[in-house]
Formats: C-alpha cells, sequence, structure tokens
C-alpha cells in the first residue's frame, strides 16, 4: 500500500508541475495533494507542521495567480479602469474561454478598460494590457517554482526514508 501512496504521490507532483501551465489545474494545491499522500504511508511519520506551511503557501500562490495579472497592469502605468478591466476580464474570461480565459481575459479586460477611460490613448491602453500579461506570466512561474520545490521536498522525504519503503 505504501508504495501505491509513494506512486500516486509522485504523479500528483509531477501533475502539479504541468497544472502550473494549464490553467485548468491549480498547480502547487495538486503538488500538495502528493506531498499529503506521501505523508498517508505507514512508514514516514505524519508531519502536521510540514504540510500546514506547505499548504498555506499552496493557498497564498493560488491566490496571488488571480492578483498578480492586476498588480501588473497597475505597475505597467494603468489606472483603476485598467486594474478593475484585468480583474473582470479574468472572471468572465474564465466563464466563457474556460482556460484560455486565464491568458485572454486580464489582457483583454484591462485594454478595455483603459480604452474606457481615454479612448483616444490606445498606447497607453495596449501597456497596460501588456502589464497585465506579464503578471500572468509572473504568476506561472511562480507557481512552476512552487511546484518544482514541492517536488524536490517529496523526493528528499522517500530519499530519506528509502531504506524503510523499499
Amino acid at each position: 500500500m505504501d508504495i501505491a501512496l509513494m506512486i500516486l504521490g509522485l504523479l500528483f507532483c509531477l501533475l502539479g508541475i504541468i497544472g502550473s501551465f494549464l490553467p485548468v489545474l491549480p498547480g502547487p494545491l495538486t503538488s500538495w495533494i502528493g506531498l499529503l499522500l506521501l505523508h498517508f504511508c505507514k512508514v514516514i511519520p505524519q508531519d502536521w507542521t510540514f504540510l500546514g506551511i506547505t499548504l498555506a503557501v499552496s493557498i497564498l500562490v493560488w491566490i496571488l495567480d488571480y492578483i498578480v495579472p492586476a498588480m501588473g497592469t497597475k505597475k505597467f502605468g494603468g489606472t483603476k479602469y485598467g486594474v478593475i478591466g484585468s480583474s473582470l476580464g479574468l472572471l468572465i474570461g474564465v466563464i466563457f474561454l474556460g482556460p484560455f480565459g486565464i491568458i485572454i481575459g486580464p489582457f483583454v479586460g484591462a485594454l478595455l478598460g483603459e480604452l474606457m477611460k481615454d479612448s483616444k490613448d490606445v498606447t497607453k491602453a495596449l501597456k497596460a494590457a501588456v502589464g497585465s500579461f506579464i503578471g500572468f506570466l509572473a504568476g506561472t512561474l511562480l507557481k512552476f517554482v512552487v511546484s518544482i520545490i514541492f517536488l524536490i521536498l517529496y523526493i528528499n522525504k522517500v530519499w530519506e526514508y528509502r531504506e524503510v519503503l523499499f
């Protein structure tokens, strides 16, 4: 049973890495499930502090993934209209376009929000939309790094108990 849990946990960790790039899966949360499954192995002591901290990190990254595109919009000179447009674009994009809405929605929302404020300044609107896209890329990188760290933690824990597991 421990081997099955260990293999399933590894699969979840790898799926979490893939989920960092696919908007359908919450990458770090999926990787965290892999860590949780590993801790259900009989020979590995359950470390609830470790699991709690990694869960908190996963949830924080998941929340930041929705906030970072709006922050990127603001950083690139977007106004409140662009930030609101980016956030609304994300929500509307996800509803109507599914996973692709996470990529397209904030960009289009920031662009439309800025154009609503000042329809003559297309350059500024595009700059804010690019900021939203860069925010999306930053969020994706953050999810990827956290998922890789969780995989490394998983491998370290398996390596630590390798003699008892195998």
